[in-house]
């Protein structure tokens, strides 16, 4: 509750503020809380002057995000040093996630922090809901400059000071969100060194190592691996068909946790990564999980 001093001081500021058009007390409620649920984070495909551009002025497919963070050796790049550019309010919806879907979410752009980083990655012909382009053949992925790399660490620190409730688990990458038509920020962004710094989602090695020992031996069938991929967070349904909706999922996964082999195959090491993060992060989801395999 607000003391008597401090409601009086407040009446005073509205009494002096006679100039404005709408005049108002401000008194904070205690029942609120953030929008914010999640941060996704994405690759520009373009250089920082054109990701500015295309991220600050309306056109035919308009887009935005709340982040655009630049990377050493642009020659577009106006300045000496990394400066993180705020392009959106947080307060405010921005267009970045399209449609969307994350652990029964959907349409992630209320309740999401998007953060565009430059990077020239590109893929041609690569069609993530179909069999085509599942090597890095049909993709051309860069290194992720270290020190942008840094100032994305920076600017997810912050973000998360300012909305503690995000979970690890929701941070995540446009493929996780939209698997059948994304791919950023791809296989070579490092979700193990967020993780490092305090940010994101990780498994543990010990773990993995139990779990893949168990699945090597008898591994689950394709209904269970579904099972796991949509309680952690993924759009996908446990219907035991190897369909592009499954495959792309896969693959997404894959290129988040697994980035070595990103093929959409339901293999031992992908089901126990799966199986590993679910104990750590959502261990009452594994629990309904391991009692459906009975």
């Amino acid at each position: 509750m607000m003391s008597r001093a401090a409601i009086l001081v407040a009446v005073a500021s509205w009494a002096l503020a006679g100039c404005a058009s709408v005049r108002f007390v401000e008194v904070q409620s205690e029942m609120q809380s953030s929008r914010i649920d999640h941060v996704v984070i994405h690759f520009t495909t373009v250089d920082f002057a054109e990701s500015l551009r295309v991220l600050t002025q309306r056109t035919e497919r308009p887009v935005s995000a709340h982040y655009l963070v630049p990377e050493n050796g642009d020659p577009s790049y106006p300045r000496d040093d990394l400066i993180v550019y705020r392009l959106v309010d947080e307060g405010q919806r921005a267009w970045h996630a399209g449609r969307s879907h994350w652990r029964g979410a959907e349409s992630l752009n209320a309740s999401s922090i998007g953060i565009e980083i430059v990077n020239r990655s590109t893929c041609s012909g690569f069609d993530v809901a179909s069999d085509a382009g599942t090597s890095e053949g049909s993709c051309e992925f860069h290194d992720f400059d270290p020190e942008q790399i840094d100032l994305v660490i920076e600017l997810l620190l912050d973000i998360l000071e300012r909305h503690p409730r995000i979970d690890p688990v929701d941070i995540v990458g446009h493929a996780d969100i939209a698997a059948d038509r994304r791919l950023d920020p791809g296989p070579k962004f490092p979700w193990r060194r967020l993780h490092e710094n305090g940010i994101g989602a990780w498994y543990d090695d010990a773990t993995l190592a139990d779990y893949l020992d168990r699945f090597e031996a008898s591994p689950p069938d394709l209904v269970q691996v579904q099972r796991a991929l949509a309680a952690y967070g993924y759009d996908v349904d446990a219907t035991g068909e190897d369909d592009a909706r499954t495959r792309a999922a896969l693959r997404a996964f894959q290129m988040h946790f697994r980035p070595s082999d990103w093929s959409g195959t339901a293999d031992a090491e992908t089901a126990a990564i799966a199986f590993a993060l679910l104990e750590k992060y959502r261990p009452q989801s594994l629990a309904a999980l391991e009692q459906l395999a009975y």
